[in-house]
């Protein structure tokens, strides 16, 4: 007697990115940061311009070490970026709580009329109990060609151990302009995070990848075949179904930086495409990145970062 098998397969849809809703805000926060022994701004942010390719030498352990090798990588123009503010906390027993913020002249542009000193600031600082301090950056895009003309600002984190050194350097780099140099090195390895593609309202072939019905099925054919099983009796949120796809939260872990250059040296006849001529500093990073071009792309340093010793990388051309 001839048993038949029982037919087993994954589900269709990982569900380790749920729920699949769009996302609040394109400008994302972000929660966590790696832990730097010395002072310094531990995030960025910057617009996608698209993908090229680069001519580089392999220095990884590879079979093809020492070789040369076309990877496709991913340009992030970065145009002025500046410290308008600064974030106190304090710690208690319930977590961190903020203090105060002060403002820099460069907060004018934001409409903020409460503009400090670094002397006011520290004054305040002999007075109060600092736990830690984080920095208040605002990126102004209407120094490119994406056609967006209010700033974006968004928090980041700065490193260190000792207090009294992050109070210091946080000092210094108020109201001052920043530069991907000033932050990142060629060939460090940032966490990228961004807001995915929106695809709008899709159904659960395209959205799940779940199998179309045959020809006779009920009628129809780009549905599911079951909707779960009887008890509990009510459709599970597992269940694959229509709805919301792209404009996500995405983070991708360990992308290693190329190069950091000027955009004299991107030489893209007409600009690139569905974004134009890139006229400030870029950032090259090797592999894809989230979202479509034009989109804000906010970087920090890794915080599972593999590889410790940062290796310039040895690029023969990019285009």
């Amino acid at each position: 007697m001839n048993k038949m098998s029982k037919w087993y397969e994954p589900r269709h849809g990982s569900m380790a990115f749920w729920p699949r809703k769009r996302a609040k805000k394109e400008v994302q926060r972000i929660r966590s940061w790696p832990k730097v022994s010395t002072p310094i701004l531990l995030g960025l942010a910057g617009y996608k311009v698209g993908m090229t390719k680069a001519m580089l030498i392999d220095d990884t352990e590879s079979p093809s070490k020492g070789m040369e090798k076309r990877e496709a990588c991913t340009i992030l123009e970065v145009p002025p970026v500046y410290v308008y503010g600064l974030r106190f906390y304090s710690e208690d027993a319930y977590g961190a709580k903020t203090v105060k913020e002060f403002y820099s002249e460069q907060a004018k542009k934001l409409n903020i009329k409460r503009i400090s000193t670094v002397d006011e600031i520290k004054k305040f600082l002999e007075k109060e109990k600092i736990s830690d301090v984080r920095a208040l950056l605002f990126i102004d895009p209407s120094k490119t060609t994406i056609g967006r003309k209010r700033p974006q600002k968004f928090e980041v984190a700065i490193g260190g151990d000792d207090i009294n050194k992050k109070l210091e350097y946080a000092l210094s780099i108020f109201g001052k302009e920043i530069k991907p140099s000033d932050v990142f090195k060629e060939g460090e390895y940032v966490d990228v995070t961004a807001v995915t593609k929106g695809k709008g309202w899709q159904g659960p072939v395209k959205r799940f990848g779940v199998h179309k019905q045959r020809r006779k099925a009920t009628g129809k054919i780009r549905h599911v075949g079951t909707l779960g099983q009887w008890h509990p009796a009510r459709v599970l949120y597992t269940v694959p179904m229509a709805g919301q796809m792209g404009f996500h939260r995405r983070t991708e872990y360990n992308k290693r930086i190329l190069k950091i250059g000027d955009a004299k040296e991107l030489t893209q006849e007409g600009g690139f495409k569905n974004y134009g001529i890139v006229k400030n500093a870029y950032i090259l990073i090797k592999g894809s990145i989230p979202g479509p071009a034009k989109r804000l792309i906010r970087i920090r340093k890794a915080v599972r970062a593999k590889v410790k010793e940062v290796k310039k990388p040895k690029l023969i051309n990019v285009g």
